[in-house]
């Protein structure tokens, strides 16, 4: 297998990018080609201990910053490493594309300039996957189309449900709606609408839940329109983030509580490995005609490593072939 990693696409690139490439070679023995500036790569590659590993550099000249515009970079910055990295997968050179960078430019030039849309996918679905309680739960779309159809949430429950399956191994994924209730009429009318279209599909869907039901890890695959679920995860993280920073903070006030802290740390240590997005590394774009995985710019070596972790298992697992029987 070759997976193609941007390694101009993290906020410490190439370091962290080429750091994670080289832990995920030797760990999954797959062969990682990295794109970007040859020079600057092959300068942090040397820095690694590479005997043995299979590991690829091909240059590209354009590099693409976290705030170009997705719609101007398709064709000015034709030699990007999104550019090349996806071309590559096209043209059958490569398996899956790897990123953490710029995720409207990687969203634009799948869709519109390279990899396209798998037939009969009216819109690809950017995701997001979450561990809750040892379960990973995907989340689609979460921003790539901020006014949806009622169509398009029924293909994403059925792209959601195949990756579930062939990539996440879930034998019989539970499917989802957000909504501010449970309750069958509770919506706006795109939800609801598209929850009578997605319980006429052979899937295993349960209906309607609320954002409290996502963290009791019971739903594989829960369905919402871009805008919603951009706020909702944005607000999500943001929550997480305070209170753990907030609880650090208390942690270290005084002497009685770093002592507690102190005590407790194998506790915070348990829970730290078990919500740890780092694991996930990456999500997949849905819809596009070839295994794309976006990461986080923040990402550090090992979320790089944990994302290329999902292209293999996305590619092993099949999942645009399954898409594309699905939609067929």
């Amino acid at each position: 297998m070759k997976i193609v990693v941007d390694a101009m696409g993290t906020d410490e690139r190439p370091v962290a990018d080429v750091e994670g490439s080289v832990m995920a070679a030797r760990e999954f023995g797959e062969t990682i080609i990295l794109v970007g500036d040859k020079k600057a790569v092959e300068a942090e590659l040397a820095k690694h201990n590479t005997t043995g590993l299979n590991i690829e550099v091909i240059n590209a000249s354009d590099e693409i910053a976290m705030g170009d515009k997705p719609s101007q970079v398709m064709k000015s910055k034709p030699d990007s490493p999104m550019h090349v990295g996806m071309n590559l997968v096209k043209e059958g050179n490569a398996d899956a594309f790897v990123s953490a960078g710029n995720t409207g430019a990687t969203h634009a030039i799948a869709t519109l300039s390279t990899l396209r849309r798998i037939p009969g996918v009216k819109r690809p679905a950017l995701t997001g996957i979450y561990p809750m309680n040892k379960r990973n739960l995907i989340m689609l779309d979460v921003g790539a189309n901020a006014d949806s159809k009622v169509e398009w949430l029924e293909q994403f429950a059925i792209m959601g449900n195949i990756y579930a399956k062939s990539t996440l191994g879930v034998a019989n994924p539970k499917v989802a709606t957000l909504s501010n209730g449970e309750e069958e009429g509770k919506g706006n009318q795109l939800t609801r609408e598209a929850a009578d279209r997605i319980k006429q599909l052979d899937l295993n869907y349960v209906g309607h839940i609320e954002p409290k039901e996502l963290t009791k890890g019971e739903i594989d695959v829960v369905v919402m329109d871009g805008f919603v679920g951009n706020i909702f995860i944005k607000t999500f993280e943001a929550a997480v983030s305070y209170l753990t920073g907030n609880l650090r903070k208390q942690i270290r006030a005084d002497v009685i509580s770093t002592a507690g802290g102190l005590l407790a740390r194998g506790a915070f240590s348990r829970l730290r490995s078990e919500i740890d997005p780092r694991e996930v590394g990456g999500a997949p774009l849905l819809g596009v005609n070839g295994v794309v995985i976006v990461a986080h710019g923040s990402a550090d070596a090992y979320s790089i490593r944990s994302a290329i972790l999902q292209a293999k298992r996305a590619v092993e697992g099949k999942v645009v072939e399954g898409i594309q029987n699905a939609l067929a």
